[in-house]
């Protein structure tokens, strides 16, 4: 069974950086898709970042492109969030998600979620 553990939320002022981290499990991930999504208070679940399990291709939304980073450790199975320049409006709780091998992405197993919270 897969699990993801996602690490790293916390406080911080606007301009701060933060890094997240989502260890996984239970499975061997080779050609999986990675993706960190986020979901404010009062507003629907939103994609910030994917990236194949090799590294070779990522992805970002509009709103995180050039100030959030996303990176894979494959020894480790880990998936990094590298968050810079945050702004009160990345204030959400972040999930790490995974998307099995197949011709559409579709995310299938979730993390129980980070808080990250920019005060301004």
């Amino acid at each position: 069974q897969v699990q993801l553990v996602e690490s790293g939320g916390g406080l911080v002022q606007a301009g701060g950086s933060l890094r997240l981290s989502c260890a996984a499990s239970g499975r061997t991930f080779g050609r999986y898709r990675m993706g960190w999504f986020r979901q404010a208070p009062g507003k629907e679940r939103e994609f910030a970042a994917a990236i194949s399990w090799s590294g070779g291709s990522t992805s970002y939304a509009d709103s995180v492109k050039g100030r959030f980073t996303i990176s894979i450790d494959n020894a480790k199975n880990t998936v990094y969030l590298e968050m810079k320049s945050l702004k009160p409006d990345d204030t959400a709780v972040y999930y790490c998600a995974a998307s099995p091998p197949r011709t559409v992405v579709k995310y299938d197993f979730w993390g129980q979620g980070t808080q990250v919270t920019v005060s301004p």
